[in-house]
């Protein structure tokens, strides 16, 4: 049978950065796989991230996730359907960070899926300078992922201390307690992703999952995540850094809890990524003027007057 990973993380987290710290230890370990990303939104930035794994190793596979939640389970399992025929390895899914994992473990235990994937592990990126205050959904989210992991891996912890670390493993556990979830058996890796060695990733590879018992949270329309996409974003790094801190400063643009894309400066290419307590640019061999912007309650045309000023 083909194992299948599940990477996910709430919005900002590091998925990808990790994703493609644990695909090359995969590949170095000779091993064949398949990437499946989706992202929310109808550009997938992701998708351009990962592109350099690409070879006779590695084939990244993308699913749009620009419909309800019907439409992308069936989406999700035909995909998986026909990455099954391609002689991986093994598979490895980055969702969206606003992810239901009954999605997940659902498909899988459908015909002919069953038959024909095994469940590897179930790995949670959390960034260990947890935001204190988060919407009820966005805590939701986090919980409900961290209960189904078999590992939590903290993202960033060279940049937080000690008490921000136990802070954040506080908050995950107080957000479980909140949906019901009984006990938590998930367990933490916090070193710093630069000292990881091969042994660290073999545990990864092998950590399983958890089925999290929580109560599950339907919302229906007010409150539900959105996004807003941009192309063609003509500004160059600096302005547009200042645009994205507005974003976050002003409730005016509803609840922005993540901006991410590619701006350039000086004819040089950079991938932006910020969350409301931090904006990264990074240089990029790749990208265009794209910016996403995802959040709750989200005034889209407030928000491109904003960016297009």
């Amino acid at each position: 049978m083909i194992k299948i990973d599940l990477i996910t993380g709430f919005l900002g987290s590091g998925k990808t950065t990790f994703l493609l710290k644990y695909a090359r230890y995969l590949m170095q370990k000779g091993l064949k796989i398949g990437i499946l990303e989706y992202d929310y939104g109808a550009v997938n930035i992701d998708m351009m991230l990962l592109s350099e794994l690409r070879g006779t190793q590695c084939e990244v596979e993308m699913l749009a996730a620009a419909c309800d939640s019907d439409c992308l389970q069936r989406r999700f399992k035909t995909k998986l359907i026909a990455m099954a025929m391609s002689g991986y390895d093994r598979i490895i899914v980055e969702p969206s960070g606003i992810f239901d994992m009954d999605m997940f473990f659902d498909s899988l235990r459908e015909e002919p899926l069953e038959n024909w994937y095994e469940i590897g592990s179930v790995i949670t990126i959390v960034n260990a300078n947890l935001v204190e205050k988060m919407t009820k959904e966005a805590d939701y989210i986090l919980a409900s992922q961290a209960s189904c992991a078999g590992c939590v891996v903290l993202s960033r912890t060279q940049l937080s201390t000690p008490e921000n670390i136990e802070n954040t493993k506080k908050h995950i556990a107080n957000a479980a307690e909140k949906i019901h979830c009984k006990k938590l058996l998930t367990t933490y890796m916090e070193k710093s992703w630069e000292d990881f060695t091969d042994k660290d990733y073999e545990y990864l590879m092998n950590s399983g999952y958890h089925i999290g018992d929580y109560m599950k949270v339907i919302t229906e329309g007010k409150g539900e995540f959105s996004s807003v996409n941009f192309l063609d974003i003509k500004d160059e790094v600096p302005v547009l850094k200042e645009k994205i801190k507005t974003l976050f400063e002003s409730e005016e643009y509803g609840k922005v809890l993540r901006v991410k894309g590619f701006a350039s400066e000086n004819g040089k290419n950079y991938e932006i990524s910020a969350t409301e307590n931090e904006l990264v640019v990074k240089p990029m061999n790749v990208g265009r003027g794209v910016v996403i912007v995802i959040g709750s309650g989200l005034d889209s045309k407030k928000i491109k007057e904003l960016l297009d000023r």
